[in-house]
């Protein structure tokens, strides 16, 4: 039996708008958690670790940023075979709420000095389910964003999952601008930090409840009527059996993500220890720097995401992995090797402007490569596995390499992750107005 989903039946653009608001305020959120350790990491490093040397501190933490990422591919099978099974409203809400509980545990686990070991294992544990979280959260929030978006203009709406993204790193940016003003240095690296993680665990409290609202996307419930039923009843959806039918599109999510994840991760969260530690430019400066680049890199994502509506995926994934491959080793080098904070300001946004091509129609990208069935989980798993791999590991390879003395080899691993994917860029279909999207549509 086919389900058809009539035109009067479709829900009206403000309907979508809210939809669209409202899935995106919980990404905000999740993503404000996530990053908000990274934006702290300068602060409680040492809290955690009892290494005397800084960069040895940020070592230890960067290990366990990296390692929190490797439960992402776990989040995106688990919350992925959820989302396609039950709905991608209730792993939306499940997603929130283990974010909430891992920020919480961070703000409430004491230091090294005091509990010793444990502490370590504490920030860990935490670190691990908010690995799960962020692991299911993107490829949910993708799945639901495109599925709710009206035909036509997925590109755009589908971009606010890295508005809200950046929105996220934003927040946490700026609390700690507003933390850095009113309490003194010895204050937010004592117990100061902490106030940002409390304020994560709160706000996704209230994000939970507000997803609870939220309306299941059409393609769905129709996916749901045509296959007899949800959870037990969903048959293959959601499954790694019904998943590797698609090997390709496996494929395709890999090499889309390799570049877009280690540039993504070296110029949005890296560069501001890279700023401090390398180039010498103060903390508080840094953070200016940092907040005012992502602001604009923000503002970019829909005008990036309806100009693919126009012009097609493709290339603007061409542009990414052209401009990532020939000016990555350029812009790191002059950017270690400036201490005017106009320049590093440049510096990093045009790093965030080539990124641009990729975070702004990733996400919509990889949802027109599947089916609903398996739509979850396959923009999930093989996305998280790429993550893990090279784009959670990306801050731990060049702490390592600058601990070496052989750090702008970092700035060419980085351009040769990006080539990797131009190539797959050079060779894709394009998807915009052949997707698994369109015939959900039709069907």
């Amino acid at each position: 039996m086919t389900t058809r989903i009539s035109e009067s039946a479709r829900p009206s653009e403000r309907r979508v708008i809210g939809n669209v608001l409202r899935g995106s305020i919980g990404n905000l959120i999740e993503w404000y958690d996530w990053y908000a350790y990274a934006a702290f990491t300068t602060y409680f490093a040492k809290s955690f670790f009892p290494a005397k040397d800084t960069t040895a501190a940020f070592l230890g933490t960067a290990a366990v940023f990296a390692v929190g990422f490797l439960m992402r591919p776990l989040g995106g099978w688990m919350l992925g075979r959820i989302a396609d099974r039950f709905g991608r409203r209730f792993a939306l809400v499940l997603s929130v709420s283990m974010m909430a509980f891992g920020s919480l545990l961070i703000a409430v686990t004491p230091t090294y000095k005091d509990i010793g070991i444990a502490a370590p294992i504490l920030l860990l544990i935490a670190r691990l389910i908010q690995g799960l979280s962020v692991g299911g959260e993107y490829s949910t929030s993708a799945t639901y964003l495109s599925e709710v978006a009206t035909p036509g203009k997925r590109g755009f709406y589908s971009s606010f999952q890295y508005v809200t993204l950046y929105g996220g790193q934003l927040l946490a940016l700026g609390l700690q601008l507003l933390l850095q003003s009113i309490l003194t240095e010895a204050q937010l690296t004592s117990w100061g930090w902490r106030i940002a993680f409390v304020v994560g665990a709160v706000a996704a409290v209230v994000v939970m409840y507000l997803r609870r609202g939220m309306d299941e996307s059409e393609s769905f419930q129709a996916e749901t009527a045509r296959s007899g039923g949800s959870g037990r009843q969903a048959g293959e959806r959601g499954t790694v059996r019904a998943l590797i039918k698609y090997p390709k599109e496996i494929a395709l999510v890999v090499g889309l993500t390799l570049g877009g994840t280690v540039s993504f991760y070296t110029f949005a969260t890296y560069s501001q220890k890279f700023m401090e530690n390398t180039a010498g430019i103060p903390r508080r400066t840094v953070t200016v720097i940092l907040f005012s680049a992502i602001l604009v890199a923000a503002i970019l994502q829909p005008l990036a995401g309806k100009l693919s509506d126009r012009i097609g995926r493709r290339k603007l994934l061409m542009f990414f992995g052209i401009g990532g491959t020939l000016c990555t080793v350029p812009i790191m080098t002059l950017m270690g090797a400036t201490k005017q904070p106009v320049l590093a300001f440049l510096l990093m946004l045009a790093g965030l402007v080539i990124v641009t091509g990729y975070t702004s129609i990733n996400a919509i990208v990889k949802a027109e490569l599947f089916p609903t069935k398996i739509r979850a989980l396959g923009v999930g798993l093989p996305y998280a596995l790429t993550v893990a791999i090279f784009g959670g590991t990306a801050e731990l390879i060049a702490q390592a390499l600058k601990s070496a003395g052989h750090e702008s080899v970092f700035f060419w691993y980085v351009t040769g992750c990006v080539l990797v994917s131009l190539i797959v860029y050079g060779t894709m279909r394009e998807t915009s107005h052949s997707s698994e999207l369109e015939r959900d549509r039709e069907a």
